[in-house]
């Protein structure tokens, strides 16, 4: 693996977040949704926020799935506009579409539609097995241009997935954290991979295609990247300026998963390929009604706003309970006095 290239000098600081989530465990568009949310991405289009997130619906916890699309005019109000996929909750052995993940709203300029990127496990066998298996689908909104953004969305098949050639580094997991950007003439994505027993590291890896539809193949040379050794998931790419911006979930220090409240992890690339040991991005600040997760999860996006700030949401724990709602961060780069 090549040696990690220097972090470009670009960062982010926080600006005065909401006191509370902008989609709290009341709101009244859950809809059921018992566990709240975790993973998936926004993106802005025509002016308005969509929201495109896995729902930790019921029980068992972590199965019974949904895949939803929620809007916005403003990054703080939000309603569910519909579910897009919806598992059952059973865990039936061999299953490949037992539980539903990650879904990834690019728009595909070569077929003039929105394409939705998502992660199937089937279950595990054991106590030591936990989501196996991991497919990314790629689905293709059925409602042309750039106006059928809510889909509905038809799936067109499996673009990576465990086989032949998977590298050493992957593990009992599959591919998961699917989430392509544009380079050149090409496409990339990150996907993510680990070991379920014995416990290894939550790592990613790069994929690349020709053209959104693909064929992905797995990148030789550059895997695993260097920009977490123990925990990475679900990491998403924003051009700004002339550097490549990598958010994702990171962890606190240590040898595995320490739950960490604060931060999301944050990488910046010079090329959009290669990729430095990224650090910590302050989302909540460090005392106050603001700080309220025990644990940060997924960043769904980084979105430049016209006023030279950025909306970033993400998901976390809310403290003492079992729900993980939908927090709002805007953020301005360091040395922009823009709406300090």
């Amino acid at each position: 693996m090549p040696a990690s290239p220097p972090s470009p000098a670009l960062s982010f600081a926080l600006l005065d977040p909401p006191a509370t989530p902008v989609i709290g465990k009341d709101h009244p568009d859950l809809a059921g949704n018992k566990y709240g949310f975790e993973g998936g991405c926004v993106v802005k289009e025509a002016g308005r926020y969509h929201l495109f997130t896995a729902e930790m619906a019921g029980d068992p916890f972590w199965v019974r799935m949904r895949l939803a699309h929620w809007s916005s005019p403003d990054a703080e109000n939000w309603r569910r506009e519909g579910t897009l996929y919806e598992t059952d909750g059973r865990l039936t052995p061999g299953d490949n579409r037992s539980s539903l993940w990650a879904p990834m709203a690019v728009f595909n300029d070569n077929e003039n539609c929105w394409n939705l990127f998502y992660i199937a496990y089937r279950p595990g066998e054991n106590e030591h097995e936990g989501h196996m298996n991991g497919q990314i689908w790629r689905a293709v909104s059925t409602t042309v241009g750039r106006g059928g953004i809510g889909g509905p969305y038809d799936d067109a098949g499996i673009v990576l997935q465990p086989d032949a050639a998977s590298q050493p580094w992957e593990g009992q997991q599959g591919t998961d954290s699917f989430y392509p950007w544009h380079v050149g003439a090409g496409w990339y994505a990150f996907y993510g991979s680990h070991n379920h027993w014995p416990v290894g590291p939550w790592r990613v890896g790069l994929a690349e295609a020709p053209a959104l539809a693909g064929p992905w193949t797995r990148c030789t040379g550059l895997n695993p990247s260097p920009i977490e050794p123990v925990f990475i998931e679900n990491p998403l790419v924003t051009k700004v300026g002339a550097h490549f911006v990598a958010v994702y979930d990171n962890c606190a220090p240590g040898d595995t998963y320490i739950p960490e409240g604060r931060h999301v992890g944050c990488s910046i690339s010079t090329d959009g390929v290669h990729w430095p040991k990224g650090h910590d991005l302050a989302v909540q600040p460090t005392a106050g009604p603001a700080q309220w997760s025990e644990d940060l999860r997924t960043p769904l996006g980084l979105i430049a706003e016209a006023d030279g700030t950025f909306t970033l949401l993400y998901t976390g724990k809310l403290r003492g309970l079992d729900f993980w709602p939908v927090g709002l961060a805007r953020l301005r780069l360091a040395g922009n006095k823009t709406n300090k």
